[in-house]
């Protein structure tokens, strides 16, 4: 049975003193959704956890704004904050879909956009639409901040390339340009409480019926999130049409295999993945 300290940051100074002082013997509570779970489970990612430090109650971590063309998100802010956020339901829709899909409400009531990001979890509903979305992580310890592309951050299954005295502070993200289509589509066994089994996040942006930028990112597909820039590549430059799409649905299939290898699972992944990237892009591009 595991057992630890705990501590309660009153801020986020506080917190990264903690960090620094612990190190890797340190891990950071917020909604405690993914954590507890870890911790009834006596799991080995926690084997030389000796304290917890709690940030879910420091003001400075929840928030959503609007500054210049960019949203800035608190990694304190729960899913449920954000599904009521008028800001994000009016600029990035799809996100609001996203986060919608995740557990129960209960869940959305205590899980935070940074605890979700954090967990690194393959099946993330929330991951993909902020790597289509090209969002930023603001990082903090003790002494420095920086910042890095989401999508850089996910090394493995449930692990990041933050060190172990950082923690994710804000994550920003750009205003979609005129011109922007979205879609987020899963694929779950239940109708609640659903861990995707797969699903996929589509950003397009066309001028003058062109298609001038893409991104695509799939969750539960690959050992880690990531976009399909090979896809993305098809796309761009062209006019949408049902064969464009479909050459672009069949890359995503295919750069599945290239990333994972063949598996039990491929021939059933292989071609639900083409369909639902087809899905995605359609629906983006409200082309029937």
């Amino acid at each position: 049975m595991l057992t630890f300290d705990y501590f309660k940051a009153v801020s986020i100074d506080n917190a990264c003193e903690l960090l620094r002082q612990f190190n890797d013997e340190a891990r950071l509570i917020a909604g405690g959704t993914d954590i507890m779970v870890q911790i009834r489970k006596d799991d080995d990612r926690l084997s030389n956890m000796k304290h917890i430090i709690d940030i879910g109650d420091i003001p400075e971590l929840s928030y959503v704004e609007s500054k210049g063309d960019t949203i800035q998100l608190g990694a304190g802010l729960t899913h449920s904050q954000a599904l009521s956020s008028a800001l994000l339901k009016e600029n990035v829709p799809f996100l609001v879909d996203a986060v919608s899909s995740i557990g129960s409400p209960q869940i959305r009531n205590r899980g935070t956009f940074g605890g979700n990001i954090c967990n690194a979890s393959p099946a993330s509903d929330l991951i993909p639409v902020l790597e289509a979305l090209g969002a930023k992580l603001k990082l903090k310890k003790a002494g420095g901040e920086r910042i890095v592309d989401v999508v850089n951050i996910f090394e493995t299954p449930y692990k990041t390339s933050l060190s172990p005295d950082e923690m994710i502070v804000e994550i920003s993200i750009e205003k979609l340009p005129h011109g922007t289509k979205t879609a987020f589509i899963k694929l779950g066994y239940r109708k609640a409480v659903t861990i995707a089994r797969m699903n996929i996040a589509v950003c397009v942006t066309l001028e003058n019926g062109i298609i001038t930028d893409t991104r695509i990112s799939t969750g539960a597909v690959m050992p880690t999130p990531g976009r399909i820039t090979s896809a993305e590549y098809i796309l761009k430059g062209f006019r949408p049409t049902e064969d464009l799409i479909e050459s672009a649905a069949k890359e995503v299939s295919e750069e599945m295999i290239r990333r994972s290898g063949y598996r039990w699972s491929t021939e059933y992944k292989k071609p639900v993945v083409q369909v639902l990237a087809k899905r995605a892009l359609k629906k983006a591009l409200e082309v029937e």
